[in-house]
């Protein structure tokens, strides 16, 4: 493919000369327009939009902002979002909310002032209308793992159906006092169970018992410790998340439960622990990675061209089978 070097070697003029020519911007003369002009046809060189919109904006620095680093999805996420951006000459701002609205705005804010090129973020629900500010202020947005600013790009998997199928292979392990612990301030968490909810309704059962808490760790812990201490606790669970799986498998751990006889257990993400437990855990894997590079591309695309009308991409998750359900 020709580059604007190609271009202005064979028309003898300099690479700022073509620059100023396609951007009309300064003078050129006519002769030498119309020669520019004929290589650029001879050789059928196209300009890079992002480049050219990049140096407009004069940032290279994308922002992304992930509501909880800890949790090794977004940590895979990050990794992929900045190694493709590197292979583009761009630089990354990672922040990290903790799911906190106050952290996430500053942060938005923190974007603005710095004039970066664009944003990557997975968003608290509070912080919907703040990301059409962002756009509206001329920095493109994307979201992940949740879709929080309905106008914008955005690149997740299909909750609701991989939901659906975990909860469908609880269900066929013979399990049925099936309980849920989800996420309680996300779009995502809300598909999740949905999809959870389905499955069970299809299967003539409904939730044993559904627990929404804060997608940490402890909160999971403490979410599984009160469906254990009820009356009549569950026989098995669902989990959203990493974080709130890896507190619930402590809990169950605690209390010297048998999995998967006594009891079954699988969750989304696949936790580096998941496969070191015995049982392994049965899963929902994301392509995080994927996801993240997927994001990284919509953003460059939305830079480029910033009328285009906003899309979502929905990439496939893949269920895993251990050994955690019967």
């Amino acid at each position: 493919m020709a580059s604007i070097k190609d271009v202005a070697l064979r028309a003898g003029v300099s690479i700022a000369t073509v620059s100023r020519m396609m951007a009309g911007k300064g003078y050129v003369s006519e002769d030498t327009r119309e020669r520019v002009q004929a290589v650029i046809d001879e050789l059928g060189y196209r300009p890079n939009r992002v480049a050219q919109s990049l140096r407009e904006q004069k940032s290279r620095i994308l922002g992304l902002i992930v509501s909880d680093i800890q949790n090794p999805f977004f940590g895979e996420l990050c990794r992929a979002v900045e190694d493709h951006a590197h292979t583009r000459g761009l630089s990354v701002f990672v922040c990290n909310t903790d799911e906190d609205p106050d952290k996430e705005q500053r942060y938005l804010e923190l974007m603005m002032q710095e004039r970066v090129a664009g944003v990557i973020i997975s968003p608290s629900r509070q912080g919907a209308a703040r990301l059409n500010a962002l756009a509206k202020a001329g920095i493109p947005v994307v979201t992940v793992d949740r879709r929080e600013g309905r106008n914008l790009d955005a690149v997740l998997i299909d909750n609701t159906e991989a939901a659906r199928q975990l909860t469908e292979r609880v269900v066929a392990g013979g399990y049925r006092r099936i309980a849920g612990i989800f996420g309680a301030h996300s779009f995502t968490a809300d598909e999740r169970l949905a999809g959870f909810e389905a499955a069970l309704t299809a299967a003539g059962l409904k939730p044993h018992a559904v627990q929404r808490v804060r997608a940490f760790e402890a909160e999971g812990r403490a979410a599984m410790e009160e469906l254990l201490a009820s009356p009549e606790p569950p026989d098995s669970v669902v989990c959203s998340s990493a974080l709130l799986a890896t507190g619930a498998y402590r809990a169950l751990h605690a209390a010297g439960i048998k999995i998967p006889d006594a009891f079954g257990f699988t969750c989304f993400d696949d936790p580096p622990w998941a496969t070191f437990v015995s049982p392994p855990l049965t899963v929902v894997r994301q392509p995080a990675a994927m996801i993240g590079v997927s994001a990284a591309e919509l953003l460059l695309k939305r830079i480029a061209e910033p009328e285009r009308a906003p899309s979502v991409m929905r990439l496939e998750a893949k269920l895993v089978e251990r050994g955690s359900l019967r």
